[in-house]
């Protein structure tokens, strides 16, 4: 899928602070459940056509295009809303998910691994 030509607005481009390959961190949260369900990265016109649309749009950084989160696989994101943090380096999406967020079919992107720490109880 090619870049689509949507444009991000001055103001809310001029709050982003991007890697040097032009991206900002996503962080995708459930909307109901407030579960975190994965992190992507978007590029402007990725966050730009998210904001018009509402379909959870990425830059994939493997395939070098966006992707509309669910367009093949059926499990879909619609945007609740988006929130820039303090800094402007990572937005935070909440989101109706449609089925499983993981691009292996888990509801989260954090299901399969093992925990790397936890505080003792």
């Amino acid at each position: 899928m090619a870049r689509m030509s949507h444009t991000l607005d001055p103001a809310i481009a001029s709050a982003l602070k991007r890697t040097p390959d032009g991206l900002v961190a996503a962080v995708v949260q459930d909307a109901t459940t407030g579960a975190v369900l994965m992190q992507a990265w978007m590029d402007d016109a990725a966050l730009a056509r998210t904001l018009a649309t509402r379909e959870a749009t990425y830059w994939s950084r493997s395939r070098s295009e966006q992707w509309i989160k669910g367009l093949t696989s059926g499990h879909t994101q619609h945007v609740r809303t988006v929130r820039l943090d303090c800094d402007g380096d990572t937005v935070l999406l909440t989101v109706d998910q449609v089925g499983g967020a993981c691009h292996v079919g888990d509801t989260t992107c954090f299901d399969a691994r093992e925990l790397l720490g936890e505080e003792d109880a």
